[in-house]
């Protein structure tokens, strides 16, 4: 006999409508109608106060999954014109994970897009400096490159 506790089929649970829409993000990069109310929800972590160990896993796949959906809805703005909104989702990104590059890299790349070469570099460096400070790290050879191919444009 299951002793587990269920939902009825018919409640609605926040995370599962976010998950989906966060899914339909990175696979069809469809952007949903709501938004800066999905970015906004997307900064949530998965029970952060909740100390028990199956959330690990759990927490782990919350992240990357809102970690990719905030990145694919970065660039497509960005392609768009949208640079602002594109700027902030990106941040949004970087909140989550400081030290993830391809965030990093959207932020650069959007300075670019607007022909802020100054602070594409700046953002450059103090990504640089973070690496240097946590990891001992340098960034990869494609960040460091985007970087010179704008100096030297």
């Amino acid at each position: 006999m299951d002793q587990r506790l269920r939902l009825a089929p018919i409640v609605e649970v926040d995370l599962s409508l976010i998950r989906d829409s966060a899914q339909h993000m990175v696979t069809d990069g469809a952007s949903p109608p709501e938004r800066e109310e999905l970015v906004s929800r997307l900064r949530d972590e998965l029970l952060p106060r909740w100390p028990d160990e199956w959330l690990i896993l759990e927490r782990e796949r919350w992240d990357q999954l809102r970690l990719h959906a905030l990145e694919r809805l970065a660039e497509r703005l960005c392609r768009e014109g949208e640079y602002l909104d594109a700027y902030q989702t990106a941040l949004t990104a970087t909140q989550i994970d400081p030290i993830r590059e391809t965030a990093q890299r959207i932020l650069v790349e959007i300075h670019l897009a607007e022909g802020n070469r100054a602070c594409a570099v700046k953002r450059y460096q103090e990504y640089r400096r973070l690496l240097r400070r946590e990891l001992e790290v340098e960034p990869s050879p494609l960040m460091t490159r985007l970087v010179q191919d704008a100096i030297s444009a």
